[in-house]
């Protein structure tokens, strides 16, 4: 999920159909995970095997999506350098290609190699010295694991990434595995499926059968780590040096709970390894993480662990009780169930499925004559309800004055008009119209439209945003995270904007928009079109984000369909001929290169491990 200090997804990302038999591939590893996970067995008398060595070895592997996807477990992995000795390397699907860029303008590749530097620089604080990067594309922010997975995997077994994974295992011999949180609400979907493929290459790594290739032609040996942890950001455990000897367990998965409390000296830095992890994040500026206070001032009594979920102990599935859960499940949690009882870790997906509230509903009537898209509301322009907007995510506003928001829709003929009104009491970063992208970084509007009401992710819808000002004057659009994501001229043609910014002094903003209902991935179903309006309120000039509005303001409100409002289309009719479903979406899947990168280039020589996880040549026996 996107972090609001920062308002940058850390993708924000981030696809193409799956080819018909993949699903099919993807049953078959699934399968073998399961069978791997449980018959992984210890060494016969118990104690762990002889300590491997060598340049490219690491006692611990972290795998996440992102740059900054580790940054929460810093103070952890810093711990077990200093104290215990003990090394951890990581292993970063993407460099974050598709994030926001809270210093800059670039984006792409070249975004990507910046990342790459604060990923190295920040984790340096800790000791980590070898990161990994495996050069899959990072698109945009989305819940999808499936959809991600498409994006990841470019060739026709649909299992590179998980191979590199398991290459990479076998290549470093950690004893530990760390990941992300492979449940799907409310988070990034790169997060979710970087997870999901660490927990089957943690399996997979010790059995010759899985990816013989490796063994046979590439002369890794099969490597059985004994543990996987993943983090538990939203864990609300102990406090205080206790909670380090404390084993709570998850109330939803019942999984054990191992803390490494952050308020620990470190003798070799002067300092707790809160604030050492502290300083390492502000390293992560691109994310505007570098907006974060440099000091930590919560009494040391009083800082948390850091949190991880035991998934498996000496190679084999910790387990735990499995809660089922009344009525059907939506497609993406039904899938994330029938995956942990693959994998053979059902209690993972105990109430996958929040309980969504009842959505809001509203009746766009038709407008007597078009509306001038000029950025006001003249009489009569707009007939029906006025849509109060409230808190969705980030600190809430202090008044209604610091800020708060209404909006309004009608309809003239094929097109739909929304009339957004802004009460602010502060301007966010006035960002050019060159830089009119990653709308989060400032203050902006945002229109989420569901054609059919039936997507599971924003690759099926229509996302356009607007930022009021610009540097050059007037505002500017652009499409984000939605089926053909990009500046409004090239991907939206018809569509128009107008802002109307209050000064003298700065009280907010109107913003209206003219959305020609042709533009949608597919016919727009009068009566089940879902969508929804949000605000996002920065109050600073750094391109970070402060505090989120929506009309419908539940979970990833931008990102999940699932929670938008249904917007009745009074008396529209779509002209015939429009798709009833849409089409495959348009996402930018150029990755970084690890070939272009010198850091890595100079890592692989050191230690051996080919650049990206790839293969590697054939070598004696």
């Amino acid at each position: 999920m996107p972090d609001v200090r920062a308002t940058a997804p850390t993708h924000p990302p981030r696809p193409r159909p799956a080819r018909r038999s993949r699903p099919v591939r993807s049953a078959l590893v699934a399968a073998v995970t399961a069978l791997a996970l449980a018959t992984a067995a210890a060494p016969a008398d118990g104690a762990p095997a002889a300590r491997p060595s060598g340049p490219a070895h690491t006692d611990v592997l972290f795998v996440g999506a992102h740059p900054d996807d580790e940054f929460q477990s810093l103070a952890a992995f810093g711990q077990w350098h200093e104290r215990q000795g003990r090394t951890t390397g990581v292993a970063t699907v993407t460099r974050g290609e598709g994030g926001g860029n809270a210093v800059g303008t670039e984006e792409g590749p070249a975004l990507g190699l910046i990342r790459e530097r604060e990923e190295r620089a920040a984790v340096g604080l800790a000791g980590i010295r070898n990161v990994h990067y495996l050069d899959k594309p990072d698109f945009w922010y989305t819940l999808s694991a499936p959809l991600t997975a498409r994006a990841w995997e470019r060739t026709p077994q649909g299992t590179d990434t998980l191979e590199r994974l398991v290459r990479l295992i076998r290549a470093t011999t950690p004893d530990t595995v760390v990941t992300m949180d492979p449940r799907p609400f409310d988070q990034h979907g790169a997060h979710q499926q970087a997870a999901r493929l660490a927990v089957e290459a943690f399996a997979l790594a010790g059995k010759r059968t899985a990816f013989p290739g490796q063994i046979t032609k590439e002369k890794y040996r099969p490597w059985q780590p004994s543990r996987l942890l993943t983090q538990n950001w939203g864990f609300a455990g102990p406090v205080g040096p206790s909670c380090a000897t404390a084993r709570p367990h998850d109330p939803t998965t019942g999984l054990p709970q191992e803390g490494v409390w952050e308020g620990t000296w470190s003798a070799r830095h002067g300092t707790t390894w809160a604030q050492r992890e502290r300083t390492a994040a502000r390293l992560y500026r691109t994310q505007g993480f570098g907006s974060l206070p440099a000091r930590v001032t919560t009494p040391r009594a009083r800082m948390g662990c850091d949190w991880f979920s035991v998934l498996a102990e000496h190679g084999r599935p910790v387990r735990a009780a499995v809660h089922g859960q009344d009525g059907p499940l939506r497609p993406l949690y039904a899938g994330f169930r029938d995956w942990a009882r693959r994998v053979g870790m059902p209690w993972l997906a105990n109430d996958v499925q929040p309980a969504y509230p009842a959505a809001p509903g509203t009746t766009v009537l038709p407008a007597p004559r078009r509306p001038a898209v000029d950025g006001r509301a003249a009489p009569g322009e707009y007939p029906g309800e006025q849509l109060r907007l409230t808190h969705w995510q980030g600190e809430r506003c202090a008044s209604a004055r610091d800020c708060s928001a209404t909006a309004r829709m009608t309809r003239y003929g094929d097109d739909l008009y929304v009339l957004v009104d802004v009460t602010d009491d502060r301007k966010g970063a006035v960002l050019s119209t060159a830089d009119c992208k990653r709308h989060w970084r400032t203050d902006s509007v945002e229109v989420a439209l569901d054609p059919r009401g039936t997507a599971d992710d924003t690759a099926a819808t229509f996302k356009a945003a607007v930022l009021p000002f610009t540097a050059e004057g007037g505002a500017c659009a652009a499409r984000d995270a939605d089926h053909h994501q990009g500046p409004a001229a090239r991907t939206a043609p018809g569509m128009r904007w107008a802002a109307t910014v209050h000064d003298r002094p700065y009280t907010g903003y109107t913003v209206e928009l003219r959305i020609p209902l042709g533009l949608l991935p597919a016919a727009a179903d009068p009566a089940a079109l879902t969508a929804n309006v949000m605000v996002y309120d920065s109050d600073t000039t750094d391109r970070t984000g402060r505090a989120r509005l929506a009309w419908s303001p539940f979970g990833s409100a931008q990102a999940d369909p699932y929670a938008w409002g249904r917007a009745r289309l009074e008396g529209y009719v779509p002209p015939a001929g429009r798709p009833q479903v849409p089409g495959a979406p348009v996402l930018p899947l150029t990755a970084t290169r690890s070939a272009d990168s010198p850091p890595s280039v100079a890592q692989s020589r050191r230690t051996g491990v080919p650049l990206a996880a790839g293969p590697r040549l054939s070598r004696p026996a």
